[in-house]
């Protein structure tokens, strides 16, 4: 006989309710304050360190400019608009000025045309894209001393590679540091030799975001790679090409290494050929230790480069006004095509019922 044992009987009870995790988080009035006010908290470490290290340092240079300002004693005897006077009344600066805006417009417009150019090959579909869009940059990354090392021996009078070239072909030297002219031409091709590239990255970033839909209805309609060019890529590189020209007219303004480096001296020349302003202001506060003319001096240059920005400003919008309305004209032209289609195509489709009802 076989017993069968039974095991016992589990009283069955419901499973305890996991607990409910404890929320943390703020109050309704301290959300509401941090929706407003922590964007602002994220992005004052950037305005902290501006205002010790850029705007504080601005301030105080326009309090110099109007001082007499001694260094040993690091104080200072107002004089008020004496400084401002004497950098305007001094021929130096008009000569610099002149120079400063020669630089700036030789390099600047052939650096821009080329930038584009160089832009517009990267964008195609070549070998070793990373390679050559690397290699473009490569001069930004040099330092300005070594490139304005190896120019100013390129471009020396007697013993420079370019006056030696030119000679064998038959041509006369050039007078690189005695002309003006010249001098300018020289430390201009420093500055696009080493700014081209970067202005070239910029623009090619800017080509790779035009969608390619319109280069593909280009095409169909049988326009040409240059036709394409002009008539897409530039017109679309409008924002960014206005970017870039504020951004190297601020920093041709500012062109101070390439002069400097340009002889062994660094004054500007004999007869200031190539003397800049911020060159000359590198002169009159740690050659002259006149820290007031300097601070006064650097203040003109600061209103001039804000004057060229405001103009910027203005053109820049004229340009997205007109844009716009050229935008608008083509959208209403797109919506009157589109009526007048939809007229064509019902009064076909009438024409149609009418032909059929009169064969019928």
């Amino acid at each position: 006989m076989t017993t069968t044992i039974n095991p016992p009987e589990v009283a069955k009870t419901a499973p305890p309710a996991p607990k409910k995790p404890r929320r943390v988080g703020f109050g309704p009035r301290l959300s509401r304050w941090d929706f407003k006010f922590s964007p602002y908290l994220y992005i004052s470490p950037f305005f902290i360190l501006f205002f010790i290290v850029g705007l504080f340092p601005i301030a105080f240079t326009a309090v110099i400019s109007f001082m007499d300002w001694d260094l040993v004693r690091n104080t200072g005897t107002f004089i008020g608009f004496d400084q401002y006077a004497y950098v305007l009344s001094n021929p130096k600066f008009w000569i610099a000025l002149r120079n400063t805006f020669s630089i700036f417009l030789i390099s600047s417009v052939p650096q821009l045309i080329f930038a584009i150019f160089i832009a517009a090959i990267l964008d195609q579909n070549i070998r070793g894209k990373t390679f050559w869009r690397m290699g473009v940059l490569l001069p930004y990354v040099m330092a300005p001393v070594a490139v304005a090392l190896i120019f100013s021996n390129m471009f020396g009078d007697q013993y420079g590679i370019v006056n030696t070239t030119l000679q064998n072909l038959g041509i006369p030297a050039i007078p690189w540091h005695s002309n003006a002219f010249a001098s300018h031409i020289a430390i201009a091709t420093m500055v696009n030799f080493r700014w081209t590239g970067y202005n070239t990255l910029i623009l090619l970033a800017a080509m790779q975001a035009i969608p390619r839909d319109y280069y593909e209805a280009a095409t169909v309609d049988g326009a040409g790679k240059v036709r394409q060019f002009f008539s897409i890529t530039v017109p679309s590189l409008r924002p960014t090409l206005i970017f870039v020209i504020i951004t190297s007219t601020i920093g041709g303004l500012q062109i101070f290494d390439e002069p400097r480096m340009y002889d062994q001296y660094g004054t500007g020349g004999a007869n200031y050929q190539w003397l800049t302003i911020t060159l000359w202001l590198y002169d009159i506060g740690w050659g002259e230790w006149n820290f007031g003319r300097a601070a006064a001096l650097a203040w003109i240059l600061f209103i001039i480069i804000l004057a060229i920005g405001v103009i910027n400003l203005f053109v820049t919008q004229g340009l997205v006004r007109n844009e716009g309305k050229r935008t608008s004209m083509t959208r209403a032209q797109r919506r009157a095509g589109a009526r007048l289609a939809k007229r064509a195509a019902a009064t076909g489709s009438r024409n149609e019922n009418q032909t059929e009802e009169a064969g019928s």
